[in-house]
């Protein structure tokens, strides 16, 4: 299979939040126009299950499946100091989990 993605590949997906308390592995930290909420992004630290023609399925720590496209900027492998540093965020390889949950990223 070639391409940028594959099977058990550690990849990070920058993922667009909105609380009232940003929790501290959020970044680029911005305020609602009337001071209510707050936008920012948090890193996510997925394992590519499948690869598909246009999108790539990826799965979370706690089993959940999101289908994200290919051509997605927020989108990248994890870096050599990610994969060392931050194993522990990551999903098992290998496998899927046996109660995988359908959800969509888009």
């Amino acid at each position: 299979m070639s391409g940028p993605f594959h099977p058990n590949d550690w990849v990070v997906y920058t993922r667009e939040k909105h609380s009232l308390s940003p929790g501290p592995r959020a970044k680029n930290i911005a305020p609602s126009p009337h001071g209510e909420l707050y936008s920012y992004e948090v890193d996510k630290y997925w394992i590519v299950r499948e690869v598909r023609e246009r999108d790539v399925l990826l799965e979370t720590r706690k089993g959940k499946i999101h289908s994200v496209s290919l051509s997605d900027p927020r989108l990248r492998k994890a870096n050599w100091w990610e994969r060392l540093f931050m194993a522990n965020r990551f999903p098992a390889k290998g496998a899927p989990q046996p109660n995988v949950r359908n959800a969509s990223a888009a």
